[in-house]
């Protein structure tokens, strides 16, 4: 009986790799590979998380993006005080003759829109008297706020030292760019 091609070309090859191993060899790869394998789940390899993305806040599930002078504006999640759009001014922009202060606290806050996180620099407006707007327009959002300790991220100080009088008036929300 004639061998096929195919029988041929595995025979050939079997024997040339018998020729280059021994069954000695190959026991002693094996066994090396076996006691090695507890080993290799404890090297350094990059697990890449999928990112946690924190629970809604309170704020942050009743935020809106469409009125500006009212305190659950998506900007205003940290803002503390009379809000500037109720007195003259924008949600970012001081009434006529208030100055921005020159130092401002900043938080991170969620728009409803697009659901991205963006930073926002709170900024109070000084030199004139406590703006008189209504109830509706004197906020205390205090979402993710921090202690008195890390100054830049609390709301409850008078930002107005460092401007030329230091009165305040009101308070701004800027945006300053996306988060992380």
């Amino acid at each position: 009986m004639s061998k096929s091609p195919f029988d041929k070309l595995g025979e050939r090859l079997t024997r040339q790799l018998a020729g280059y191993s021994s069954r000695r060899g190959f026991i002693a790869r094996l066994g090396m590979t076996l006691a090695a394998a507890p080993i290799l789940p404890l090297l350094p390899v990059a697990r890449a998380a999928p990112p946690v993305k924190e629970p809604k806040t309170d704020f942050e599930r009743y935020a809106q993006a469409k009125d500006d002078t009212q305190c659950n504006y998506w900007k205003y999640c940290a803002a503390d005080g009379v809000l500037c759009s109720c007195c003259g001014g924008g949600s970012h922009t001081c009434p006529p003759g208030a100055e921005p202060s020159p130092i401002s606290w900043i938080g991170t806050c969620v728009n409803p829109q697009d659901d991205r996180s963006y930073i926002i620099a709170y900024r109070d407006c000084c030199g004139k008297p406590l703006c008189s707007a209504g109830k509706t327009c004197h906020c205390d959002g205090a979402d993710r706020e921090l202690p008195t300790y890390r100054p830049q991220l609390n709301n409850d100080i008078i930002w107005c030292f460092g401007s030329a009088s230091a009165s305040y008036h009101c308070s701004t929300a800027a945006l300053v760019g996306l988060a992380g």
